[in-house]
């Protein structure tokens, strides 16, 4: 960490200004970021699940999901049939590829194919040389992102490796996953400035710059979403979301189908969905904001109120986020303080980190409420990142229906126990005012 901590200094100052790095150095960092985490988190993580070897095979436009956390910063996709394996040693990874090129600064390639043309037998002799008793593959049922190993690939590697080292590869589904969901100090220092850049955006798209009532839709600010997120030299890793609820409006999430552009007026109650992708690490936020009508310098109570009810639901699920305990406990137990509370609740909270949907213990989904099977088995480990997600159903008598408080922050589980990421929204924005709503 130590050569790092002066190029971190600058990077902190320029993305507080949201002056965003040049490409150049971004790839200086990511090389940074991803020599870190193979040379002081994976040998940790391999010793956890007990695995000798951890052998990822991938071709160029199929990759493993897990490789691509791996690509080097100059490398769009894997090439050719890259194959990489991890050796756990007594000094930490021996980190190697079989591969006709080094896969970028970190993973050193030993495949001479002048002295062995084939690539698979490469491979299964290296492996013979490191006599191991465990081989990790990545395959998952439950996991997506884990289970970036095609049958032509498994077939080529078992096809070559002695009959007598078949009973010796395993899943490597556990470590994958945790590979995936932990996160490094290093990383943790840019996730607070990405998650900063993420609300200053969103403050300024909820804002008379970007919202004339009357006239801006909704769809108008999705696509200025996306064309900010372009001129800062970011990228999206979904297509935003903006919607809105008000007086006499039938549906919850202003998507009843009769009209894609809503126009927005004073007095309405906005929402948005959005996440930008920098840094090999992610954002997902939820944030709501309130209209002003003339003559009005905040939201009315009932809407605070409503707002409060939400950030109650929020606490009552991380406060129930203990080392060990699986998504499904966690939901159970969270739904249940919040109906308790007298809250009306519905949460579908997921990991957040390399990818915007990550791996790790799922809490809940929207349209599985009583747990999810296989991924919501996963137990909570700490320094891992979540998208706290969720909403809270509110009646509001002004208006004479129900509306859905729905947001969505970054939140820090570790050894100090749960906290946000770059604060949470405990106050609306205002469209028509100086907004100040993290705490």
């Amino acid at each position: 960490m130590k050569p790092y901590i002066f190029l971190i200094c600058l990077l902190s100052q320029a993305l507080f200004s949201q002056d965003i790095l040049p490409l150049r150095e971004r790839a200086t960092l990511i090389n940074a970021i991803q020599k870190d985490r193979i040379q002081n988190l994976l040998p940790r993580l391999m010793e956890e699940q007990n695995l000798d070897l951890w052998v990822l095979i991938t071709r160029e436009y199929n990759e493993d999901p897990v490789v691509k956390t791996l690509l080097p910063p100059t490398w769009l996709n894997a090439r050719r049939r890259t194959i990489l394996v991890f050796s756990k040693t007594k000094e930490g990874i021996d980190a190697v590829a079989i591969t006709r090129y080094n896969f970028g600064n970190n993973i050193r390639s030993i495949w001479d194919k002048e002295k062995q043309p084939n690539q698979w037998q490469a491979l299964s002799d290296y492996i013979q040389s490191q006599k191991p008793e465990r081989i990790g593959i990545n395959t998952s049922e439950d996991y997506g992102i884990a289970d970036g190993l095609v049958k032509t690939d498994y077939d080529g590697m078992m096809q070559v490796l002695p009959k007598d080292y078949h009973q010796k590869v395993v899943s490597a589904e556990t470590l994958a996953v945790r590979w995936i969901e932990t996160r490094t100090p290093l990383e943790m220092t840019l996730f607070s400035q990405l998650v900063e850049i993420t609300h200053n955006i969103i403050s300024e798209a909820f804002s008379t710059q970007v919202i004339t009532p009357g006239s801006t839709t909704t769809e108008d600010v999705v696509w200025w979403l996306r064309e900010k997120v372009l001129t800062l030299g970011l990228d999206t890793w979904f297509h935003p979301t903006v919607d809105l609820q008000r007086s006499g409006k039938s549906d919850l999430y202003a998507f009843d189908g009769k009209s894609k552009y809503d126009v927005i007026f004073s007095g309405d109650l906005l929402h948005c969905d959005f996440g930008i992708s920098y840094l090999t690490l992610n954002t997902d936020c939820q944030e709501l904001a309130y209209v002003l009508k003339p003559g009005e310098t905040k939201a009315p109570r009932f809407l605070e109120e409503a707002l409060a009810q939400g950030n109650a639901v929020q606490d009552h699920l991380t406060q129930n986020y203990k080392k060990g305990t699986t998504g499904n406990t966690i939901l159970k137990q969270a739904i249940a303080d919040s109906k308790a509370s007298g809250l009306r609740p519905q949460i579908y909270t997921h990991p957040l980190g390399l990818y915007g949907h990550s791996a790790g213990t799922t809490i809940g989904m929207w349209d599985a409420q009583n747990g999810v099977p296989g991924s919501g088995d996963h137990p909570l480990q700490e320094e891992t990142v979540y998208a706290i997600e969720l909403n809270a159903k509110v009646f509001i008598p002004e208006w004479e229906k129900d509306v859905r408080v729905m947001l969505e922050e970054a939140g820090y589980f570790g050894a100090d126990g749960f906290r946000y990421v770059n604060g949470r929204q405990k106050k609306l924005l205002l469209v028509g005012a100086k907004q100040q709503h993290l705490e």
